[in-house]
């Protein structure tokens, strides 16, 4: 019955998979479609609302489909009273559910992260403040650039 169960079910699940990733891709292509500034100006409007729910959606469905049900237990902490939001250790894809179920905030990565072919694109949509490991000067700007963002008054979302 395990094996039968494994023979139907990581198929199925490999495919659909496939096709959230391709689905959330086309929504941040789409967001990301002529959007003056490249992540130093902030995602507004219709752009801004359908990455925090079509990414969001499709993020929650694509760890259901992996097997994961996460229950949220308390209030998560909204832009005005927390517009920086820290996940630790910071280490794992279990960042990517606390993304999901904090409405897609901006996240700190690697900058070779930005040219990753399919996530690449999903993660610019999320206007990360892209950290370069060859730049002996990118630890200052991180923190200018979250301190900027973090001081914005809801222009930009929230950090993590």
């Amino acid at each position: 019955q395990t094996v039968l169960q494994g023979i139907i079910l990581l198929p199925l699940r490999a495919i659909c998979i496939a096709f959230i990733l391709l689905l959330a891709w086309l929504f941040a292509s789409i967001a990301n479609f002529r959007h003056p500034g490249k992540g130093s100006v902030p995602l507004k409007g219709w752009r801004r609302r359908m990455i925090q729910t079509t990414l969001s959606c499709l993020t929650r469905t694509l760890f259901f489909v992996m097997g994961f049900q996460v229950k949220v237990k308390g209030k998560i902490a909204s832009l005005r009273e927390a517009p920086i939001f820290v996940a630790a250790p910071h280490s794992s894809f279990f960042d990517a559910i606390i993304s999901a179920l904090t409405g897609m905030p901006s996240i700190v990565s690697r900058a070779e992260n930005l040219s990753t072919p399919v996530f690449g694109t999903i993660l610019s949509a999320l206007q990360p403040v892209a950290v370069s490991r060859q730049d002996p000067d990118s630890r200052k700007n991180t923190v200018t650039e979250i301190t900027k963002r973090a001081l914005s008054r809801g222009q930009w979302p929230q950090v993590v």
